[in-house]
């Protein structure tokens, strides 16, 4: 039921860059980058900022579970997750940098209403015993939730760059919440 929120959140926020009630605004003007001169449609933008800070969330995630993770395998995990999301993080905000006001037009605030916040508490909140259980459940749903966004970019993206990380994004998080299932499964 989660999952099935989290894409209809999802396909919503894509499919309609205003958040609040009524007609939402037109998405911004597509963006000239410099590096390339191509253009990021306002659905690029959109896409870019809200996986932007679904990003910051999971290295915050990672961050708050690295040094606590007593399986060899998580922890591995976890650091790869760390190093590969901090490289699309910054190759995001780059973009966002460059496509100038058009980036600053997407909306900025949290659309998880709080999920990712209870997630983060209950990480916190974890007694070392189950810091590993605890990471492995939030981890694999928050991950999910990154395949489902960018599966759905892949069906309105413009910008080949933009929908290129997309798809890297969708493999490596769908290959992610598959191994965090597995390492789930082990434990039982």
């Amino acid at each position: 039921m989660r999952r099935l929120r989290t894409v209809a959140l999802l396909a919503a926020l894509l499919l309609a860059p205003g958040c609040g009630g009524g007609t939402p605004p037109a998405p911004p003007a597509p963006a000239t980058t410099a590096a390339t001169g191509s253009a990021l449609s306002g659905l690029d933008v959109v896409f870019l900022t809200t996986m932007a800070a679904h990003t910051e969330q999971t290295l915050e995630m990672v961050r708050l579970g690295r040094d606590r993770v007593t399986d060899r395998k998580l922890r591995t995990l976890v650091a790869a997750i760390e190093v590969t999301e901090s490289d699309e993080l910054a190759t995001m905000r780059g973009w966002l940098r460059d496509a100038g006001p058009a980036a600053g037009a997407a909306h900025r605030h949290d659309h998880d209403h709080g999920t990712a916040a209870g997630d983060l508490a209950r990480l916190r909140a974890a007694p070392d015993g189950e810091v590993d259980r605890v990471l492995l459940d939030v981890l694999g749903a928050h991950q999910g939730a990154a395949a489902d966004l960018a599966r759905a970019h892949l069906a309105v993206g413009s910008d080949p760059r933009v929908r290129d990380l997309a798809g890297r994004v969708e493999r490596s998080r769908t290959a992610e919440v598959s191994l965090l299932a597995g390492l789930a499964a082990a434990r039982r």
